[in-house]
């Protein structure tokens, strides 16, 4: 692995990290913006790497927030793995009108459906319900960033 490349993925788990510490309260959960770095890191890092900030991302905003769900954090941080390295890999292969949709879906609807048979159906649909409120504001501030990083990354 490259110098540059080891330094911008330190990068982007770092500014996950930041984003882990702005949270904004919605119902039983919150919305932590540790998912954003993960998103544009997708431009400039193979998917692997991208995937790997994003479970790094939310492991250190989970740690900052006192591990609420405690062991289920670690599923979580494979799931956000899975959901970038898929952003990443349909950004490769330029599929960008698909690429947002995907990761809405992913991140919100399927990696939640684990929960409802490991914790309860009720607790399910709550964190379903802020799931759709956070799957509208997660992606809104990386996606009107992604043009302008898609030319950088080109570079």
């Amino acid at each position: 692995m490259k110098t540059k490349t080891l330094a911008l993925t330190a990068l982007f788990i770092s500014l996950a990290a930041i984003g882990g510490l702005l949270k904004i309260p919605v119902g039983i959960a919150s919305i932590a913006l540790d998912s954003m770095p993960a998103l544009i890191a997708a431009l400039f890092l193979s998917a692997p790497l991208a995937g790997t900030v994003a479970a790094a991302g939310h492991l250190l905003s989970a740690m900052l927030g006192g591990f609420p769900l405690g062991p289920f954090h670690f599923l979580i941080a494979f799931e956000m793995f899975a959901v970038v390295w898929l952003f990443a890999k349909m950004s490769e292969h330029r599929w960008n009108k698909l690429r947002w949709p995907a990761f809405v879906i992913g991140n919100g609807i399927i990696a939640a459906i684990p929960f409802y048979f490991l914790l309860s159906p009720h607790f399910s649909m709550l964190l379903f319900q802020d799931s759709c409120l956070r799957q509208r504001l997660t992606p809104a501030l990386p996606q009107s960033l992604c043009p302008s990083c898609s030319e950088l990354a080109r570079r």
